[in-house]
């Protein structure tokens, strides 16, 4: 599970963000903050994976609340969630080391897919682990987040958005390749709607088909997310 701090002076703001948050698989919000010193005594209190951080805060900027997350040894990482549109303050984003920056206001699915591409990429380094990498998985790790751009803006008939967050997260949290099988049974649909919607999403590049030979010489189908391809 990934935990989030959402931080928004606004607290009617910070509460839809926060549902949002919780509509994701795979995220849960464990803090709200509403100016930069309560956002920094909650990280120091109960650190957590990822900030959802607005720029324009009561007592300082949002960009000077990470620096002072760095210089405190807090290594959250940062999803920027702000109405500042300048090139400047996009630009001394990028220099602070925010992973993403999403434009208020914004939709459900707009936050659901930049959530979506920095669950890929940490799963594609939890799955890298210690070792030495390549190149080609490097640009793998990194177009996770680049190309977190909505998955469901146009869906086959048919198929949903929901379950097609359900079958991602399952495979998400796995940590290998799975069969239709076993993500339709830990989905609770049926084997052919978890064939389907796998084949939608390997066709999309979002899964890569392995193939498993066993005793009959027949190859199983089994699915990975692209970004923890090894």
């Amino acid at each position: 599970m990934i935990d989030v701090l959402v931080v928004d002076d606004d607290f009617r703001v910070a509460e839809v963000h926060a549902a949002y948050v919780a509509k994701v698989p795979g995220f849960r919000v464990t803090g709200r903050a509403h100016s930069a010193a309560e956002a920094l005594a909650s990280l120091e209190r109960h650190p957590v994976d990822l900030v959802l951080l607005d720029h324009h805060l009561p007592d300082e900027t949002g960009l000077a609340l990470v620096r002072r997350m760095r210089q405190s040894g807090i290594a959250s990482d940062v999803m920027m969630v702000t109405a500042a549109r300048d090139v400047s303050t996009v630009h001394a984003a990028m220099q602070h080391g925010a992973l993403q920056y999403l434009v208020k206001p914004f939709s459900y699915a707009g936050l659901r897919d930049k959530l979506t591409g920095y669950a890929e990429l940490r799963h594609a380094l939890a799955g890298a682990g210690a070792r030495e990498t390549c190149q080609d998985e490097v640009d793998r790790m990194f177009s996770a987040l680049r190309t977190a751009q909505s998955p469901h803006a146009v869906l086959p008939k048919g198929h949903s958005a929901p379950t097609t967050d359900l079958v991602l997260a399952v495979l998400r949290r796995a940590d290998r390749p799975l069969s239709a099988q076993e993500v339709a049974e830990q989905t609770g649909l049926s084997r052919s709607t978890a064939q389907r919607y796998l084949k939608q999403l390997e066709r999309d590049s979002r899964l890569r088909l392995t193939l498993r030979y066993g005793d009959t010489g027949r190859p199983e189908h089994r699915y990975v997310l692209t970004a923890a391809r090894p």
